[in-house]
């Protein structure tokens, strides 16, 4: 989120050999996201006191994700990515915003995606490469903009399940309905008005649907039924784009709460 979009992929990341049929058990993230990620909300509370979550992180810092089929290393680079950032809120105990994080009035740093919090194989990351040096210039997959979570409100929802390898596609598709066909606060159409309102994601990363909102409008168009109106006027072009606020307040069961009571943000 925080840093360049154009990067050469890390040369770790080469492709396993032919005979390579290695797995990596997300079970444990896979409990916690069922037992703490409701709606899209995370109790983050219950994932910094949570052990399982400790040797989840651990885990993943003993495995060298070149080794997995690439499904599998795509799933655990998103996993990877999604629970380093519960990780990082734990870590600052942020509860309003993670754009708070490394934020100072007097030195303009590069924001929490530039802190070297991850650890995956032996080696340390920033959550901006593991998306923008990892994920996008390897594995070419649009759709991971649905399932990468930046710990706000506006970004697509967390799932309360880990991504695998053997769901990877179905997961991703699921996401991209959840978040371009039913979050008409950050995605609709409105035909009569022919207009598309979008989220910032269609916008910032326009060069990976396409190169232009119109690129963005018709990879979005496929969420749609066949034959619907909306659609039709993804798939033309012929619109007006209005990008969508995006709502960077925590995604926290407990803000979450707060903002249901009618208690400002």
């Amino acid at each position: 989120w925080g840093g360049a979009l154009v990067a050469a992929p890390m040369t770790t990341q080469a492709q396993p050999s032919a005979q390579s049929s290695a797995r990596f058990d997300h079970a444990p993230f896979d409990a916690l996201l069922h037992a703490h990620v409701a709606n899209g909300m995370v109790d983050y509370g219950a994932f910094k006191a949570a052990p399982t979550f400790r040797s989840y992180l651990a885990a993943l810092n003993g495995q060298d994700p070149a080794t997995l089929p690439r499904n599998e290393q795509l799933a655990f680079w998103i996993n990877a990515y999604n629970a380093y950032t519960i990780q990082l809120i734990i870590k600052h105990n942020e509860s309003e915003s993670i754009r708070n994080i490394n934020k100072t009035a007097f030195l303009k740093l590069k924001g929490p995606w530039s802190e070297s919090l991850a650890k995956v194989g032996g080696k340390s990351y920033t959550l901006d490469d593991i998306e923008h040096k990892i994920i996008r210039p390897t594995y070419k997959e649009p759709r991971i903009h649905f399932a990468l979570v930046c710990a706000a409100m506006g970004c697509p929802p967390l799932r309360s399940e880990a991504y695998t390898g053997a769901k990877l596609n179905a997961q991703l598709e699921d996401q991209g309905a959840i978040f371009i066909a039913k979050s008409p606060t950050k995605n609709r159409v409105d035909v009569g008005a022919k207009t598309f309102y979008h989220s910032m994601i269609f916008g910032y990363y326009k060069s990976d649907f396409g190169g232009t909102i119109q690129g963005s409008a018709r990879f979005a168009a496929k969420w749609f039924p066949t034959g619907s109106p909306e659609r039709a006027l993804l798939e033309s072009g012929d619109f007006k784009a209005i990008q969508t606020d995006y709502d960077w307040t925590l995604n926290s069961q407990a803000k979450a709460a707060i903002l249901s009571r009618g208690v400002g943000k």
